[in-house]
């Protein structure tokens, strides 16, 4: 993502207003960047569009397929054996897919099972087909079954992909090769933040404006939560307000660590479903402090500024490969935060 700025002349379009008089150096300034945000967003897109989902397949990577007879507590279990964050669901019976399973899933219907008081020793024995077809008096527990079952065919290209991504408000794509309804992977917004940053190349400077300034992120309202709160408590807030995870800070409001959605802690040190739901009960700090290392996440805290570049945060990017970056001030207090998945709807949304 290197280059140098073009000629002034070239991008800074007429030096005239609308009515034929000169323009003021702000009105310049301000067409230049228009322009050379349009050209950055065309130069994305561009490549977006003449690369396929296959090229971002890993040679070595893999794909669990769920068939929907087994039990959704063993499935659970092969997602956290295999490091998988999303499986796909197989309906033998149709032959058919029929939805996807994520880690989150099971953290909701672990929590839902808990809070409706049913017996959390039944996750052993219900298959993922009981848990789809459960009445709605268990709230939420039909969402693993979709009307549609959102894929990718392995010859879209990554704008396609991104686009559909950004218009069903999903993370995680299924990767299908038609001709056998083979899924070959499930692509996330970081894998393919990750091919983009590792192969496209551009000469020209287009990516020198902040995040803040490109409304990269969000800047208001921002939820965060304290080490001493109640894993229960925090879980619940993210259901409530729709997030994907929360910056925990100190007393003094600075960041201190990032808890997701998906962070399984609690259930990868329990010896079984009881006393997974026991886990519930404890700090988030407990949690944090138990939090496996030898899982491939991308959910640690990596900071960054409001005022930091777009470009500066792709090189992060190379870096880290993170899912989110949390915006501090200089006192490294919260003031915004920033995910893979707004990065690539800021040039595909």
């Amino acid at each position: 993502m290197e280059g140098s700025i073009g000629n002034a002349s070239v991008v800074a379009g007429d030096v005239n207003d609308v009515n034929g008089l000169p323009k003021t150096p702000s009105q310049s300034i301000l067409n230049e960047k228009h322009v050379i945000r349009g050209a950055g967003k065309e130069a994305i897109n561009e490549f977006l569009s003449t690369h396929s989902a296959f090229e971002v397949i890993r040679t070595s990577g893999k794909v669990v397929v769920f068939d929907v007879r087994i039990s959704v507590q063993l499935a659970f279990y092969a997602l956290v054996e295999h490091d998988m964050q999303a499986a796909p669901l197989w309906d033998a019976s149709i032959r058919e897919f029929v939805g996807l399973m994520t880690v989150t899933d099971f953290i909701s219907i672990l929590r839902l099972y808990s809070l409706s008081s049913l017996p959390i020793s039944d996750l052993a024995s219900k298959s993922i087909s009981d848990i789809i077809s459960t009445p709605v008096g268990v709230p939420g527990l039909g969402k693993l079954k979709h009307e549609v079952f959102d894929a990718a065919d392995v010859s879209a290209t990554l704008g396609q992909c991104c686009r559909l991504m950004h218009g069903k408000g999903i993370d995680f794509l299924p990767v299908i090769l038609p001709s056998d309804a083979r899924v070959l992977a499930c692509i996330t917004y970081t894998i393919i933040l990750e091919y983009l940053v590792t192969h496209f190349r551009e000469q020209r400077r287009l990516f020198d404006d902040t995040i803040y300034d490109l409304g990269i992120g969000t800047y208001e309202n921002i939820v965060t939560v304290k080490g001493e709160q109640k894993l229960s408590e925090v879980l619940a807030l993210i259901e409530r307000r729709g997030l994907s995870a929360v910056p925990v800070v100190d007393d003094k409001g600075v960041v201190v660590n990032v808890y997701s959605a998906s962070d399984i802690t609690f259930l990868a040190t329990a010896t079984d479903a009881d006393s997974a739901v026991g886990n519930l009960s404890l700090s988030l700090g407990e949690i944090l402090s138990q939090q496996r290392s030898d899982v491939s996440t991308h959910d640690r805290l990596y900071t960054c500024g409001r005022n930091s570049t777009l470009q500066s945060v792709f090189e992060i990017f190379a870096s880290v490969k993170f899912n989110r970056l949390i915006c501090v001030d200089e006192g490294g207090r919260c003031n915004g935060i920033m995910s893979a998945r707004d990065l690539v709807s800021y040039f595909v949304g």
